[in-house]
């Protein structure tokens, strides 16, 4: 066996095999199933990231509605607000607003958390609770929306922009270099030179120094359990971790091991406060920390991959592996090789992307698809780095400064500590612009048609962009007097020195990313009504207006309703369904990109539905690709599933490909795949996995969200989710436990899989 040591500041005894790595991973793994299943006999189905949040202790907990950090509706434990605690309100709504109070509510949150100290890990540290959950409501009452653009935003069920947190991406070196003091010692430099800022900057102070009394009641519970435990090495454990917090609290980290911890706090604290998981880099976060340790004898290969493996099961954060530094040159080093194999050893849902381009190390992308392959873990998914750089440039960056973008969230990059992105939280429903266009016209048009359509569908789109635009400069606008970015501030670039929050304009870059969705549900309509109406004139347009108002019902209702549904669809090739899917990603970007905000700021169109496909298809009408009132819309930028009677990969890899050269600023409209391998042997499947992808980014595609899976085993475990309890899918840009899905978000996955050929 190899020998195994924990290394804070010098070398240790080895450790026994009964807390061998390979045993401690385990039990960190049964630990982590075993949350999972607690939380969902506790609140219910689980549609969102497999967040590594821990139950909270029995006598302190209570289960409550509120809103994720994607701004869905979700059940969610928290800690009861009682004497203990003290969240406060400053408003007779009883919410609590602006930097003030959130920041003296967040520091006696993180206060009053109870420890949580697992024995099996080489990290201290754990969270159970989602601040969002005492946000209620979570916009205050008296900053009013323009009843003018509130219309409009109903009218066309608008997603995200106002109100939305996060999604942009903190810079980790910064905390890696100066530590919490360093962090405080800026904030008290700041408060002097900007007088006129004292509560922002008192705010951000209260975040820093709660952070720091969470990891201390941490090290005290580690030394209280060390002093009972009778086991010499996990004694020796929990002393080091208390050691090495206890130094934390004021000092940057120094070792490797140092650094993960530095991280986990950090990333922790995001996640409570606003769910934030954006990371980037850890590969070039790290290898500076590997590279001293392992030259000064501290370290060894297998003790640093364990150490990554309970950073990684401490959160779900969005990590990039590889691609260029400043200059163009690759990053892929021996790091970030050593993350994919503590992913890989864990096996637990993780959102790990590797890059795949020109510079980049080839065998990054065959090991990652290797794993793929062997593990069945839906990770990792793949970048486009070259295309998504050289997209970028087109907003007048340059290449130098498009090249610090890092991978960071379900489909979107950003700089970490210099650009606010508001990336995956704006979003407009192509399908609810097609409706109200729809209904527009058969009011006003004595002789409809699709291309009188296709001019209303623009006219309504543009509305819906304008109104995107103007929601976008009231959130910068408003936001920071709400719900300032405290924790994401205190690791960027401006929001200290400036005493501005990130989402006021308090950092160097602001580009706003905008995602299209259901783009495959209007192509499909647009090309049915043009084939079946138009054409062929089997209905008139009176007639399938009727169908659709009264959601396919009568008597040849269902027959009608397949007849539209049957027509040569987007992802065929070739057909009328993908000219208009190209049509309205190109129409769509030209109108994103037409002007920018009214107070200009910069948006980057893409195409993506995120989690949305099915509460934005529930606000949606029949539609005339056979699509019933209230199911769910088309998956981001990939056509329908039974798109075509093979399903080939290619089909669908070229339809994606072409949407995605309709955008290109930036954002992305990444490629679901689904893959059941059958017998086909492993190294043959990753071959043809490699070849596709490398053909899907050569021809346009920014991204590729892969699952492998066994067709069979998702239909069994659909019926019955914990016969297979460790089942992991990727359902959109983040993985999750299948067991842990809601039946609709379950059947995401199986018409995915089940159309395959």
């Amino acid at each position: 066996m190899t020998k195994e040591t924990l290394t804070v500041s010098g070398p240790e005894a080895p450790i026994t095999e009964e807390f061998s790595y390979a045993k401690r991973l385990q039990g960190l793994v049964e630990t982590k199933l075993r949350h999972n299943r607690e939380k969902r006999e506790l609140s219910g189905f689980l549609d969102s990231d497999d967040l590594a949040i821990i139950p909270p202790p029995e006598e302190r907990r209570e289960v409550v509605k509120a809103v994720s950090g994607s701004g869905v509706e979700i059940s969610d434990i928290r800690i009861k607000n009682d004497e203990h605690l003290g969240i406060e309100s400053n408003h007779s709504s009883g919410g609590f607003f602006g930097a003030e109070m959130v920041g003296k509510n967040f520091r006696r949150l993180l206060e009053n958390h109870p420890p949580y100290v697992d024995p099996q890990s080489s990290l201290l540290g754990g969270y159970m609770v989602n601040f969002n959950s005492y946000r209620e409501p979570g916009w205050n009452p008296d900053i009013k929306i323009p009843q003018d653009l509130l219309d409009v935003r109903r009218k066309y069920e608008l997603v995200g922009a106002i109100g939305a947190t996060q999604h942009f991406c903190q810079d980790l070196a910064i905390g890696l270099d100066i530590g919490w003091q360093g962090i405080l010692h800026k904030i008290r430099i700041s408060k002097e030179a900007n007088p006129d800022k004292i509560e922002f900057l008192t705010a951000l102070e209260n975040v820093a120094v709660g952070i720091q009394a969470w990891i201390t009641h941490n090290v005290a519970e580690a030394r209280a359990m060390a002093e009972k435990e009778t086991d010499p090495a996990i004694r020796e454990n929990l002393l080091q971790m208390a050691t090495m917090n206890e130094k934390l609290v004021n000092q940057p980290p120094e070792t490797f091991r140092e650094a993960c911890q530095w991280m986990t706090w950090y990333q922790m604290a995001a996640r409570m406060y606003n769910g934030s998981g954006s990371l980037g880099r850890l590969d070039a976060l790290l290898t500076p920390f590997y590279e001293k340790d392992f030259i000064e004898g501290r370290i060894d290969k297998e003790e640093a991959i364990f150490h990554i493996t309970c950073f990684l099961i401490k959160d779900t954060g969005y990590i990039q592996l590889g691609g260029p530094n400043e200059k163009g040159e690759d990053t892929t080093n021996e790091v970030s090789f050593m993350v994919l194999e503590a992913a890989h050893r864990l096996k637990i849902p993780a959102n790990i992307g590797v890059c795949v381009g020109e510079s980049v190390d080839p065998k990054l992308l065959q090991r990652g698809l290797e794993i793929m392959v062997e593990d069945k873990t839906a990770m990792p998914k793949f970048l486009a780095i070259d295309n998504t750089i050289r997209e970028f440039a087109r907003n007048g960056y340059p290449l130098e400064v498009c090249r610090q973008r890092v991978y960071s969230g379900c489909h979107w990059s950003a700089i970490p500590g210099k650009e606010y992105t508001l990336n995956d939280c704006v979003k407009i429903n192509f399908g609810k612009v097609f409706e109200v266009a729809f209904k527009d016209m058969m009011e006003k048009e004595a002789s409809p048609s699709t291309e009188r359509l296709w001019t209303y569908f623009q006219d309504h789109l543009r509305i819906a962009v304008d109104a995107t635009a103007q929601s976008i400069d009231f959130q910068i606008e408003n936001m920071q007097k709400v719900f300032p970015e405290l924790v994401l501030d205190l690791l960027c670039d401006g929001p200290i020195e400036k005493g501005i929050d990130a989402s006021g304009g308090g950092v160097e870059f602001i580009n706003l990313g905008v995602d299209g969705a259901a783009l495959a549900t209007v192509a499909d309509s647009f090309a049915a009504l043009s084939q079946r109406v138009e054409k062929e004139k089997k209905l008139t347009w009176d007639q399938i207006a009727e169908y659709l108002k009264n959601d396919w019902a009568g008597p040849e209702g269902e027959r009608i309703r397949l007849m539209m549904n049957r027509i040569p669809r987007y992802g065929t090739g070739g057909t009328d369904a993908d000219n208009w899917a190209e049509k309205v990603a190109k129409t769509f970007s030209e109108l994103i990109r037409e002007k920018k905000t009214p107070h200009g700021y910069n948006m980057l169109p893409g195409v993506f539905s995120w989690a949305n496909t099915i509460p934005m298809g529930k606000v949606l009408g029949a539609t005339p690709n056979g699509r019933k009132a209230g199911e769910k819309i088309s998956h981001g930028s990939n056509p329908d599933p039974g798109f075509r009677r093979d399903e080939a990969l290619t089909a669908l890899s070229n339809a994606v490909a072409n949407v995605n050269k309709q955008l290109g600023w930036g954002n992305t409209a990444p490629l679901q795949l689904e893959v059941d391998p059958g017998l086909m042997p492993s190294d043959e499947l990753v071959i043809i996995l490699e070849n596709l992808i490398r053909t899907h980014f050569k021809d346009g595609g920014t991204q590729i969200n892969l699952n492998v899976l066994n067709k069979e085993q998702i239909l069994e475990a659909n019926k019955d989710p914990w016969k297979y309890p460790g089942l992991i899918v990727r359902v959109t840009g983040f993985s999750a436990y299948f067991a842990s899905l809601s039946p609709e978000f379950r059947q995401l996955v199986v018409d995915r899989i089940t159309g395959l050929s």
